[in-house]
């Protein structure tokens, strides 16, 4: 007989077990679902209720794993945790918690036994056996070193107010260490985590409480005995079908944010906002994937149509691709279709094709412009002047100013440019400024900062065109002068109703008076995401004075979903003392920044010189391979250095030993199969298992030519000096598992002794 409608899903803590079983018992385990979903009562699944528990159930995966889960109503199951059978017996808790309203399941064994497995001196209780015990009966909590423990200073009540799962309660008073904090929370529900986390760090109740608490909690009484209700809250996190599942075993991942947003995010995804509004926070606390559901529910509040008003741009063409790819496994093509998605580059270079059809140029990069203004240096036997000084006060003041001639240039002002000049040396730069646009265009080329700027203008120009409309017809009462109207298309309009801006901290002043003028100033009008401690490129910008207003519309996201703690620690020392502004004239820090993953920590790798180094590179990949558990895909493994030559002797010294590589460019990899290789400026917003930085020596890292400017140029040093933390911080904080960083000769001074001293030389 075979049973129709059947329910069956899968808790998020099951999804993580399920990915670190074998392959062999992942194909099962995709088997067994389909088979239970069929018929549960088939006779080789072998389904049996747990003695001493009316809910809890067991069902045969393979010979030697067993699924455990909660029988929700008659036909509705959830899948709880995948075991090995002589495992199914452990101490097992489960419940409806009472803040969240959400399904919580813990396995109290394997809890006490990751926490003792800290104890100094001890070891982890290893019985092949387990003694079957009721499944809601906490056993005794491991015993506590003589030490001050963790949360003395909390009640279980204010624990417990605070969404903590009541059954850990006792472990939880004897932990002593950061280290056992986090072996229970690997293994406790997800609140738990944060909660325990964010208190250890140094947060206060209430912050804790309106922060972390708050945002998730059920907003209905909750009622511990209905788990149907509690299945169907938002704060039990399931996969629910077939394709779900299939794509999570292949993949590796089963990339929750597809149907899941944090509570926290999607009250900022779904809030309406009087005007521009921004999102901020470190690497992996999800930024990104705010923006994408941000754009999700834009559309669905769009009236029918087939037109695209709303924009989902970023600073590059290989992560507007990556947006473009995850929009569509977000909404597919019905989605897509309503989105323009375009690096803001692009955005421009079409709104001054459109505009000058015959307009052929060639848009340069800054390395090309740099090297046009060294030419033009060279052959004017002009050596006062440093070109990459030139061609940042063009860019940075005369073009990011739209300043249109010489007079204007002596009054513009030049905040944050370091090196005060005077009136005689403003009129050689812009003299040499004219001589410059004047050999681009001989040469047919133009900087991508020229497109910029000339998009800007037609933009504004544009948007003042559209407002004097709107006066005349308000005067006219309510008629349209058509004289006013652009002839050629019909009625003049914004070019989108909506913007989001993803990578916000890269883009350059007029990308901002570009993206100002495409909208109307109303509400939900731009919307954008970023870090400015993650800033790679020179475009510092006061967006207030852009015409941006995000004065009273700004968050910040605090909870990294993908970096280790380890990790985490190490890549802010990165950051140092340096501070960073907030796009608005103020400073941002990383207060409050944390992470509930535990990992290894990362290693230092010391080499005598350069060719020692990528050998040490290649021994570590292949010791990796020769090792089942720490084996990975390639594709999951980066090594980023500082220059393009290095990262070509990388790829060469890696063939050598046998291991494929693919190399990272700027529209994404070229290729796939291998181990990624690119310079630290490619991985930005990219994700890897294993991240391997190379190359990580003073005089690479920084550069040996920034020195030189910390007397002549001291903001221009300190400028050039944080841009550098920054790309090595991005760099980091790429890595889900593993960081190794490698250098030859001195390290750079930017690592800190816990880069330093887990140093594993190799010379």
């Amino acid at each position: 007989m075979t049973t129709s409608g059947v329910t069956l899903r899968l808790l998020d803590r099951a999804d993580k077990e399920i990915l670190k079983l074998p392959r062999t018992v992942k194909g099962a385990f995709f088997d067994f679902q389909h088979k239970f979903r069929t018929n549960p009562n088939t006779a080789g699944l072998k389904l049996q209720r747990l003695k001493g528990d009316h809910r809890l159930w067991s069902a045969r995966v393979n010979d030697e794993y067993r699924a455990l889960l909660l029988r929700l109503a008659d036909d509705d199951w959830l899948i709880v945790s995948v075991k090995h059978r002589k495992d199914v017996y452990n101490r097992l808790s489960y419940g409806v918690n009472q803040v969240t309203g959400g399904i919580e399941y813990v396995d109290l064994e394997v809890v006490e036994d990751s926490v003792l497995g800290r104890l100094p001196g001890a070891s982890a209780r290893t019985s092949d056996a387990p003694e079957p015990l009721p499944p809601t009966v906490p056993g005794p909590p491991p015993a506590a070193p003589r030490s001050e423990p963790l949360f003395a200073a909390w009640s279980d009540r204010q624990l417990s107010d605070l969404g903590v799962a009541e059954p850990l309660l006792p472990v939880i008073r004897t932990l002593t260490t950061e280290d056992q904090l986090l072996g229970l929370v690997e293994y406790a529900p997800q609140l738990t985590g944060e909660v325990l986390i964010a208190l250890f760090d140094g947060a206060s109740y209430d912050d804790v409480l309106d922060q972390v608490t708050r945002p998730v909690a059920a907003a209905e009484p909750v009622d511990p005995d209905d788990f149907a209700a509690a299945a169907r809250r938002p704060a039990t996190v399931v996969t629910t079908t077939d394709e779900d599942l299939r794509g999570a075993l292949e993949s590796g991942d089963f990339g929750r944010w597809k149907s899941f947003l944090h509570p926290t995010q999607a009250k900022l995804v779904e809030r309406r906002y009087s005007g521009p509004a921004r999102v901020g926070g470190g690497p992996g606390t999800g930024k990104t994937v705010v923006a994408l559901h941000r754009v999700r529910h834009l559309v669905r509040q769009l009236p029918p149509g087939h037109d695209k008003p709303v924009l989902l741009t970023t600073y590059n063409k290989n992560l507007a691709a990556d947006l473009r790819s995850r929009l569509l496994e977000l909404g597919g093509e019905e989605l897509l279709g309503r989105v323009d998605v375009s690096h803001v580059d692009q955005l421009a270079l079409r709104v001054v094709r459109e505009a000058e059809p015959g307009n052929g140029k060639q848009a340069i990069d800054d390395g090309q412009a740099v090297r046009e203004w060294r030419a033009l240096l060279d052959e004017l036997g002009e050596a006062t002047w440093d070109p990459e000084f030139l061609h940042e006060e063009w860019t940075q003041v005369i073009l990011g100013q739209a300043v249109g001639n010489r007079t204007d240039y002596f009054r513009a002002r030049r905040a944050g440019r370091g090196k005060s000049i005077g009136r005689g040396e403003r009129a050689e730069i812009w003299q040499l400024a004219e001589r410059f646009t004047q050999r681009l265009d001989r040469l047919g080329r133009q900087t991508w900062d020229q497109v910029a700027e000339r998009a800007a203008r037609l933009e504004m120009g544009r948007e003042q065109r559209i407002l004097n409309i709107a006066r005349q017809r308000e005067e006219g009462g309510g008629l349209d002068n058509i004289h006013l109207q652009d002839t050629s298309r019909g009625r003049l309009r914004h070019r989108y109703h909506h913007i989001v801006v993803d990578e916000a901290q890269d883009l350059r002043p007029a990308h901002w008076k570009m993206l100002r003028a495409m909208a109307p100033r109303t509400s939900d009008d731009l919307f954008l995401v970023g870090d400015t401690h993650q800033r790679i490129y020179k475009n510092q910008v006061t967006l207030g004075s852009l015409g941006v207003n995000i004065r009273g519309r700004s968050a910040k996201l605090t909870l990294s979903y993908r970096t280790t703690r380890q990790i985490l620690r190490s890549a802010l020392g990165v950051l140092g003392e340096t501070a960073y502004d907030d796009l608005d004239g103020g400073t941002e820090t990383l207060a409050g920044y944390r992470s509930v993953l535990n990992g290894g920590l990362p290693a230092g790798h010391a080499y005598p010189d350069w060719e020692a180094e990528r050998e040490g590179v290649a021994s570590l990949i292949a010791g990796w391979d020769a090792d089942p558990d720490t084996a990975v895909p390639h594709e999951q493994i980066a090594v980023c250095v500082p220059t393009n030559q290095m990262a070509a002797e990388m790829g060469y010294t890696l063939k050598l030993h046998g291991i494929d590589s693919v190399e990272i460019r700027s529209d994404g990899p070229n290729g796939s199969g291998g181990v990624h290789i690119g310079t630290m400026f490619r991985f930005k917003g990219l994700e890897y298992q294993r991240m391997i930085i190379a190359g990580v020596t003073d005089g690479l890292v920084p550069r040996a030519d920034v020195s030189r400017l910390r007397d002549r140029e001291p903001t221009r040093y300190q400028h050039e000096m944080q841009r550098a933390r920054s790309l090595l911080f991005v760099a980091a904080t790429r890595a889900r598992d593993s960081v190794d960083v490698f250098w030859h000769g001195r390290p750079s001074p930017f690592l800190d002794s816990s880069w330093v001293e887990t140093e594993r030389s190799g010379g």
